[in-house]
């Protein structure tokens, strides 16, 4: 008898352990895992003349959204000015590193007068299709007034603009863009011919006073 009623107990144990382990696995199948993916955001920044009263505060911004990001997600940082090369590229967790470059390349000079963001964004779509077929989620952050001075050939062409970009999605189809701190006409014009390309979810553009929500739109677009 007693051998019987052990029996029926550990089988009654074993039934409730099988349907919990059930629901347990029903249950876990219901939780999506995150499926991270690191960034390579590309800075393009303005060093020119024109735009050195507001760089102080424009450095302090990228190096706030280099806070946010994650340490396996990777940071470029172009300086444009007469010309535009890059300065930085590694971690976004190096903060003396991208510092000590940004000081270093950002100098006042009287003769950096013109402001070769065509130039700048070029290579910039360039590093941002490299960077996605590593297995990066591409973006590109231009922090500047906007400005089209100096050498025409180097400025931006808000007209091809539009197909350039289209062109960088047929290969990074997950891009998205940030304009920040220029005039609001400027931003505007940004918006008009780049909305239609990236929509509204990866375009985002503002001026000084709305930076902070901005970046979180940023991350959002990022998948963050």
């Amino acid at each position: 008898m007693k051998l019987n009623k052990r029996l029926v107990t550990l089988g009654l144990i074993l039934l409730v352990l099988s349907v919990a382990v059930r629901f347990i696995w029903a249950g876990l199948r219901q939780i999506k895992v995150d499926d991270f993916h690191p960034a390579a955001v590309i800075f393009v920044v303005d060093s020119s003349a024109s735009n050195q009263k507001r760089l102080p505060e424009q450095k302090k911004v990228l190096r706030q959204i280099c806070n946010l990001l994650d340490p396996e997600d990777q940071i470029k940082i172009l300086r444009v000015s007469e010309d535009a090369y890059l300065i930085y590229e590694g971690t976004p967790m190096n903060g003396s590193g991208i510092t000590k470059s940004m000081d270093a390349f950002t100098k006042y000079d009287s003769k950096d007068y013109g402001t070769a963001y065509g130039a700048g964004l070029k290579k910039a779509f360039s590093h941002a299709l490299t960077m996605k077929k590593d297995g990066y989620v591409p973006a590109i952050v231009v922090i500047g007034d906007l400005e089209n001075e100096g050498a025409v050939e180097k400025q931006i062409n808000w007209e091809t603009l539009p197909s350039n970009v289209q062109n960088v999605k047929k290969y990074a189809p997950d891009i998205s863009m940030m304009f920040l701190d220029a005039h609001p006409a400027k931003l505007d014009l940004a918006k008009e011919k780049l909305t239609p390309v990236l929509g509204e979810a990866h375009l985002i553009v503002s001026p000084e006073q709305n930076i902070d929500k901005s970046i979180r739109r940023f991350l959002h677009a990022l998948g963050r």
